[in-house]
């Protein structure tokens, strides 16, 4: 039976996600990867970059097959908008 996560363990995730990646910001933050998307494992700290998030997430679950993934659109402060809009986060 897959793992499900409790709603405490997904809002752990999130925080543990969003403190990987202002760790990872200096690395993944470059020209090339604004707008991509980023698979990051909160247990391992391991990601993956792709434009499609299931890709990024299937390779990274093939190298962690129990990670916990948050997933984050690089450079912005949402991963999409439905009626609204995403901002572009200030660069380092």
């Amino acid at each position: 039976m897959p793992y499900t996560p409790t709603q405490a363990e997904m809002e752990e995730m999130d925080v543990k996600g969003d403190a990987l990646y202002e760790q990872l910001r200096p690395i993944v933050e470059t020209e090339e990867n604004i707008g991509k998307l980023i698979s990051i494992d909160t247990l391992s700290g391991d990601y993956e970059i792709d434009e499609d998030i299931l890709l990024c997430g299937k390779r990274l679950q093939e190298r962690h097959p129990d990670a916990r993934m948050v997933g984050k659109r690089i450079g912005y402060n949402a991963v999409y908008s439905i009626g609204g809009s995403i901002s572009r986060t200030k660069p380092l």
